[in-house]
């Protein structure tokens, strides 16, 4: 893998790395990466999907690996992390120079209102210990609404020049180390915002590596999508309150309350065409909010206080006059040639919103990525159906061609092509696990298929003879905290071993009490498909109760499909059987996280065997020693349980 980073580096040509768990990958991207950093004086952009892979990089791969390349490279190298502004404390509010948000669940609840004061109490005391400001070296953490009060983004900052406290601003200091930095760590948001922003965030770089590569384009996705609710511009509004006129303010907040109404009256969903009465409301929120932002105006001789009361006013009242523009202008064009998914979101406990997001993100990443500049993307899991090619169509690269290293040109870049396609190769390294050795791949065919309505019993007698078989050492990954719930209330009934279920505490305390308990099992949904390392006799079955498809009414996730169908393609393998085999392999890979793991991947899905889709999904998986026969399995799983014991 270092080599083909190495003549990636040389060549210019991109590459997509499958590197399994325990081949340590970020020793194989990060020493070619070192090395072309400082002989070239540049910098290499390194993005996560997670804050444990950063803390990982920077805090143990990247400090050990600048002392032992130290004397062959001449030098120590550098290396920094970087987050959005939003990560950082602001010194000016926490110096009271701008004003409190307001917060609307404090307002009119005295238990809440105490504690947030309580939490941002704290924070103010650690501003006074912190180097950094980094939100996530304030352990524990504190809720997003405390956070809120003393941070800011990007477009809400005073700006350096004018801000009093700008020299000694956490955000401006992890910028200026970045720049100076051989390696800058960040995550796919802020990669993503640099690549869609017009004023670059990251510092000037002529290679990424992306690192959790199978999440790239939800990261993306995310990102450079938008919402609009009621409540997001009435408080707009109230910011606005304190810097423009109040008959200027209370047009946005009237119109926001009419909005607001209107969404409420709509069905939740996909909306292929903009209702009359919600186009107006939204023509009316435009308006507002533009009026807003023209009272506010340019930026502007005056105090610090009020500069920062403009600033934290303009900035989310731009961000809702875009969004209400951007919302009108998709539903400009004939259904078949936008570009943007519009739909209600009416999610638990929140109110409902009207959403945009992109149809795809390929266009975008190669424009801004690929034609820009060397990339590395990498992940265990990236060939999916045993092919590069799925993921790469959704990054916007082209099938995959065979390529050989130019090795007769000076460069080793090879000769220019006719072709305007970016070139690319892709490269599985494979695992030190031996998977057939290591573990069983069980699927109960003899199972009905999954419902709607629940767990059906047959599934929860085949839970029940599982995790006793297992003697607990079981994470239970299920599609539907419904089910996760249905699953842990019942077999807490039927076993003489703990079962824990995510919601009843942190995730990461749920995790530690799993891995110190090897009778214990840990049911959850869809972090714990990615988020857990238990290696050892803690975890010796995985067991998932169903393929994880997107749902059906999934209002992106159907768009795309039914998008690509028209365009001839298969909708339902290139968006639903990715989105499954992405999950499916991600929880496979929390059984083997060490080489002396043993164990049992468990599917109760009969789907997998009997469906047509069933082989793409198989091959996206490790290759596991196969059985259908829960006789065998059980037996399998007694063993290692009383083996487990011995030891």
């Amino acid at each position: 893998m270092a080599e083909a980073v190495e003549h990636a580096v040389e060549s210019g040509e991109h590459l997509a790395v499958q590197a399994g768990t325990g081949t340590g990958k970020s020793l194989a991207y990060l020493v070619p990466a070192i090395r072309h950093a400082v002989a070239a004086h540049t910098t290499v952009v390194v993005s996560t999907a997670t804050i444990a892979l950063q803390r990982q990089l920077v805090d143990r791969d990247l400090p050990r690996l600048a002392t032992a390349l130290a004397d062959s490279l001449g030098r120590r190298p550098t290396f920094a992390i970087l987050k959005g502004r939003r990560n950082y404390l602001c010194l000016n509010r926490v110096h009271g120079n701008a004003p409190e948000e307001p917060d609307e669940g404090a307002l009119f609840d005295p238990f809440a209102a105490s504690s947030l004061e309580r939490e941002v109490r704290r924070v103010h005391e650690w501003a006074s210990e912190t180097e950094t400001g980094d939100r996530d070296e304030l352990v524990p953490g504190v809720s997003e609404r405390a956070w809120r009060q003393l941070s800011v983004t990007g477009n809400e900052c005073l700006g350096a020049h004018r801000c009093p406290v700008g020299a000694d601003c956490f955000a401006e200091q992890a910028r200026n180390e970045a720049g100076r930095a051989d390696i800058v760590v960040t995550n796919h948001a802020l990669l993503a915002i640099d690549a869609l922003d017009e004023r670059p965030v990251l510092p000037e770089h002529d290679m990424v590596v992306i690192d959790e590569a199978h999440d790239l384009v939800d990261r993306v996705t995310n990102a450079a999508g938008g919402e609009l609710s009621g409540n997001a511009i009435k408080q707009a509004s109230r910011k606005c309150g304190r810097a423009v006129d109040e008959e200027v303010a209370d047009r946005l907040n009237e119109a926001g309350e009419g909005f607001e109404f209107l969404l409420g009256e709509t069905e939740p969903g996909r909306l292929r065409e903009l209702p009359e009465q919600l186009s107006a409301a939204l023509s009316t929120v435009r308006e507002a909010a533009t009026a807003c932002v023209s009272a506010l105006g340019p930026e502007q001789r005056e105090d610090v206080e009020a500069g920062s009361a403009r600033k934290l006013a303009l900035a989310p009242t731009q961000e809702i006059r875009d969004t209400a523009d951007r919302l009108l202008a998709a539903f400009d064009q004939p259904e078949q040639d936008r570009r943007d998914v519009i739909w209600v979101s009416a999610e638990n406990n929140r109110a409902p919103s009207l959403r945009v997001a992109p149809l795809g993100v390929g266009g975008l990443l190669r424009e801004r990525l690929f034609e820009q500049r060397t990339t590395v993307l990498t992940s265990a899991t990236l060939a999916l159906g045993g092919s590069f090619d799925t993921l790469a169509a959704q990054w916007g690269l082209p099938p995959q061609r065979e390529t050989r290293p130019a090795t007769d040109t000076a460069t080793a870049q090879e000769p220019p092509s006719d072709g305007s396609e970016p070139s690319w190769v892709g490269l599985d390294v494979g695992s030190p696990f031996d998977y057939p050795r290591s573990g069983i791949l069980y699927v109960a065919r003899h199972l009905p298929k999954p419902g709607r309505d629940g767990l059906p019993e047959a599934y929860l007698d085949e839970l029940t003879e599982l995790v006793t078989a297992a003697g607990g050492r079981t994470l239970g990954l299920f599609s539907s905290m419904r089910a996760a719930r249905q699953a842990s209330e019942e077999l807490r009934q039927r076993l003489s071993t703990p079962v824990l279920c995510q919601g009843e505490d942190s995730t990461s305390q749920l995790v530690d009490s799993f891995a110190q308990d090897p009778a214990t099992s840990l049911f959850g949904t869809l972090s714990l498909w990615q988020g857990v390392d238990v290696p050892g006799r803690s975890l010796q079955l995985v067991v998932m109760d169903r393929i994880p498809f997107p749902r059906p009414d999934d209002p992106l996730a159907s768009a795309r499909q039914q998008a690509i169908s028209a365009r001839g393609g298969n909708g339902f393998i290139t968006v639903a059987g990715t989105h499954a085999a992405l999950l499916l392999a991600q929880g496979a890979g929390r059984l083997l996280r060490s080489a002396s793991d043993r164990g049992v991947i468990a599917i109760l899905d009969p789907r997998l065997s009997t469906a047509r889709y069933g082989g793409f999904l198989r091959a996206s998986l490790p290759p596991f020693w196969s059985t259908e026969d829960p006789q065998v399995v059980r037996g399998a799983l007694r063993r290692l349980d009383e083996a487990a014991a011995d030891r």
